[in-house]
């Protein structure tokens, strides 16, 4: 009896298919999920960042807090971006000059920090032009990735968002640790340089998008013809301010806006437990990990369950799971036996993938809201509003920080930031009515 054996080609089909989530292989979707790997490689500097704040530049835990609030400006407003690529072709393309713009721009930046910055100021705009490379290549992206996800069954909801969502973790794992390591034998500005590389990679994929050239249509203005601004936005309008849009929204606003112990935290572990950027860079490794773990928990068993009940328990949980950090802050934990860097370690990983958990229901619900044919602009607007609630998440932070009198030297108070912190995100628990009771079905393809 002669047994067949699959073919190499079915093999790498079947394990390209498995990779991709059930999602078709196209250069397209290649070349956008490549610029979705370039985001997380970005983190590379995200520690030296933050070292290079508090030590070239001097800045106070508050200060800083406040500073990453500012930077986040650009994701705030990611559907100018969008109305830009939409009304302004690039001779005669929305999508790939922009992406090529975003890349050139991103590479400047980086370079920028790793030459000429050396106060606060220069600091501040180049960390906005690095926030506005990256916003456009993802508000680009984003609204390719919107028009994929529509057209998914209920038994694929989610994959698409779970798969981009993943690569940029992926990118976010491979750079997690080295960003540490790194730090460890260079200063801040060489990595910042070398970070400047990542950016011209969305320079090079560019040509993958599938795009038609605006004057092929001229033959046929009136039905080629894309609604105005002003249209645009009266059916944004009309669209958000139907109460199944507009009461989510608000949900997932106050619950992300509520503050963050972020940057006092940061001081923390470096000053007062002398936790240097190897070990730190470690800490990310885990943490990006855990993402990876998070995302698969939520694609393989949570997808389906009810936005209400999977946010509603999430909550709960994370907000439990967050005191914990009260045992590092009062050093409880080294009483019961457990070292500072293991306790860090495992209480990251914890919460990392239940924040992972709760987030993607945040990214699906968000897809599941826009209505057909401005489905890419509300998108856009959606993820800025929640930009929006990160940014007063941070500048909330910075204010409690300095208010309780925390600095880079005095944490008496910190634990009291860690409760008020991780109370604040149970402000929305009486609100969870404000979502869909059900996961929600869209158009089949």
């Amino acid at each position: 009896m002669i047994i067949a054996l699959p073919r190499f080609s079915q093999i790498k089909n079947t394990l390209i298919n498995a990779l991709l989530l059930g999602n078709k292989s196209t250069p397209e979707l290649w070349g956008i999920l490549t610029v979705y790997f370039v985001q997380g490689i970005l983190s590379l500097a995200r520690l030296a960042i933050s070292f290079f704040l508090k030590e070239n530049l001097g800045l106070p835990p508050a200060q800083m807090s406040a500073l990453t609030g500012i930077a986040a400006l650009p994701w705030v407003i990611k559907p100018v971006f969008g109305f830009i690529s939409d009304s302004l072709p690039i001779f005669g393309y929305r999508r790939r000059p922009y992406l090529i713009l975003s890349g050139v721009l991103g590479s400047f930046a980086w370079l920028m920090l790793g030459t000429i910055v050396d106060n606060l100021w220069s600091a501040t705009v180049s960390l906005l032009l690095v926030s506005v490379s990256i916003a456009i290549s993802d508000v680009i992206v984003d609204s390719l990735v919107v028009e994929r996800a529509r057209k998914e069954s209920l038994g694929q909801v989610g994959s698409l968002q779970s798969l981009t969502w993943g690569t940029s973790a992926l990118g976010g794992v491979i750079t997690a640790y080295l960003s540490g390591w790194l730090l460890q034998r260079l200063s801040s500005q060489t990595i910042f340089i070398i970070t400047a590389i990542f950016p011209l990679i969305v320079v090079m994929v560019a040509g993958l998008i599938t795009e038609k050239s605006v004057n092929q249509n001229c033959v046929n203005k009136i039905s080629s013809r894309k609604p105005s601004v002003k249209q645009q936005l009266q059916e944004l309008w009309k669209a958000f301010k139907q109460k199944s849009i507009l009461f989510p929204v608000v949900f997932i606003f106050i619950w992300q806006a509520t503050p963050n112990a972020e940057s006092a935290f940061f001081f923390f572990i470096t000053n007062e437990l002398g936790f240097g950027p190897e070990f730190l860079g470690l800490v990310r490794l885990v943490t990006s990990l855990a993402t990876l773990v998070g995302i698969g928990i939520y694609y393989k068993f949570l997808k389906t369950v009810s936005f209400q009940r999977i946010l509603g328990c999430g909550i709960l949980i994370s907000s439990s799971l967050g005191m914990t950090m009260l045992l590092l802050v009062t050093h409880t934990n080294r009483v019961i036996g457990i070292s500072d860097r293991w306790f860090s370690l495992g209480d990251s990983l914890v919460l990392t993938v239940m924040g992972e958990i709760t987030f993607m229901p945040i990214l699906v619900l968000s897809t599941r809201l826009c209505p057909k044919g401005i489905e890419a602009t509300l998108f856009a607007l959606l993820m800025s509003i929640l930009n929006l609630s990160g940014l007063v998440s941070h500048e909330l932070g910075a204010l409690l920080t300095k208010w309780l009198g925390i600095t880079q030297t005095n944490f008496d108070s910190l634990w009291l930031l860690v409760i008020i912190t991780n109370l604040s995100t149970l402000l929305p628990l009486p609100f969870l009515c404000w979502l869909p009771a059900t996961n929600l079905r869209t158009e089949e393809p």
